[in-house]
């Protein structure tokens, strides 16, 4: 049987790995983008010279001919399902008798007036990379559109470059579509403490272009004009899915999955960014464009392919990034807003770039999500008291079994708690020392 993936970001890769642990059938990933997988993650680093691409592949160039996996570097222009056939844009076809669809995202456009000028680009993918490169040249500013992940990455590298940035976001606070106002008022401050110039509640108009064709500036909603040499467009992402037109693959958003990610064509399967399920599991998101998801849908696609058939069951929902100098995680669901049953506990240190925010029911008072800015937290004891279903008063008196940050890092459980006691004080805690709870921390 031979089993073609198109894509080989982390959900094609993982699918191929695992397919292959399960069975000797053919297989083979198609992508233009790189021969070889590399930590998509990573590509700020690279620009900024922390890392090289070499770095970021975490397989040795061998593995793939060691383990009979094909890689074919192209784009896929058609898929004809009936006679599971595809066409490359090098003219060729490769036929197969099963198909993952794992194509991940590209960077949203909305028609902006100059969004296909030289200097404009997104930033997802090697290409994008190589771009920047070009553009960077001789540049002494930048626009960046849009409010969330891949803008602020972006930012910060040019930064490094000594590019002066201006970030336009629609939103009243940075990514508080995403972020609870809280977190989104500090992450906003910590932008504008970078010389960032952060601009809220403000839109992409149209981008402006030189004599050349080049973009030369861009014009906001507001009527303001703000030279620039660079224009970022990281007004998020949406899947790339083009190709599959005329397929008779169904797509909503993204290619239709049910919970065992087949589409409606038998032998078709989708995973990863570009995968939107029908019936959204409860609490989650029908499109779950997250590295960790990725790789379990792509995991969860091989052993369907292989006979072993099971529905995806995600982990809890866990994400990680940075915003400059402050790292961010978040544990369970923590929505912008409070749910209807909800309430919250917020601590904010008093340099303003360390908090932590706990959601919890207000019946049982059964933690239902926490974010942390500015500090570390065990990801496997996180994991495991929202999982026990653990109440507000018991992570309040183990938080140091949580604690991830070095030893000469400063600790902020004591705070924490006393904050704590002040907003609860019906539920006061005590906590529990680190060396009592030392047989907790190693359990693992």
């Amino acid at each position: 049987m031979h089993i073609v993936i198109i894509g080989n970001g982390i959900t094609g890769v993982t699918c191929a790995r695992f397919i292959r642990k399960l069975s000797d059938h053919q297989i083979t990933i198609i992508s233009a983008e790189s021969k070889y997988f590399y930590s998509r993650t990573a590509l700020m680093y690279i620009y900024m010279g922390h890392l090289t691409l070499k770095h970021t592949q975490p397989y040795e160039n061998g593995f793939w001919k060691k383990n009979r996996i094909d890689l074919v570097q192209a784009y896929v222009s058609a898929v004809n399902t009936t006679g599971k056939i595809l066409q490359l844009d090098n003219g060729k076809t490769i036929s197969y008798d099963k198909l993952v669809i794992a194509t991940g995202s590209k960077s949203n456009k909305f028609g902006w007036k100059g969004q296909d000028l030289p200097g404009v680009q997104g930033l997802y993918n090697l290409q994008d990379l190589q771009l920047l490169e070009e553009n960077s040249q001789n540049a002494k500013h930048a626009v960046i559109v849009g409010g969330g992940l891949i803008g602020i990455e972006l930012a910060e590298m040019l930064v490094t470059r000594n590019i002066g940035v201006t970030l336009l976001a629609r939103e009243k606070l940075f990514w508080d579509n995403v972020l609870p106002a809280e977190e989104a008022q500090l992450v906003s401050n910590h932008i504008k403490e970078h010389h960032i110039d952060l601009r809220l509640s403000t839109e992409l108009k149209e981008v402006v272009a030189d004599d050349n064709g080049r973009a030369k500036a861009v014009i906001t909603n507001k009527g303001d004009t703000i030279p620039c040499q660079i224009v970022g467009l990281t007004a998020g992402v949406s899947p790339n899915i083009g190709f599959l037109e005329g397929s008779g693959i169904e797509t909503a958003r993204g290619v239709s999955v049910n919970h065992y990610l087949e589409t409606n064509i038998p032998d078709v399967y989708a995973a990863g960014d570009c995968a939107h399920f029908k019936e959204p599991l409860p609490g989650r998101r029908p499109i779950e464009q997250v590295w960790y998801t990725g790789q379990r849908q792509g995991a969860t696609v091989a052993y369907n392919i292989c006979g072993q058939k099971q529905k995806y069951n995600p982990r809890l929902w866990f994400n990680s990034a940075k915003f400059l100098d402050i790292e961010y995680q978040t544990y369970g669901m923590v929505w912008n807003k409070l749910q209807e049953g909800e309430d919250q506990f917020y601590w904010e240190h008093p340099d303003g770039r360390i908090c932590l925010k706990v959601v919890f029911d207000k019946a049982t008072m059964q933690v239902n999500g926490l974010n942390t800015f500015g500090f570390r937290m065990r990801h496997d004891v996180c994991e495991q008291w929202l999982l026990e279903k653990r109440d507000l008063a018991y992570f309040m008196s183990h938080l140091a079994a949580a604690n991830f940050d070095p030893e000469f890092y400063e600790a902020h459980e004591k705070s924490i708690v006393a904050a704590y006691n002040q907003q609860f004080p019906n539920a006061k805690v005590q906590l529990k020392s680190k060396k009592s709870l030392m047989g907790m921390i190693f359990k693992k």
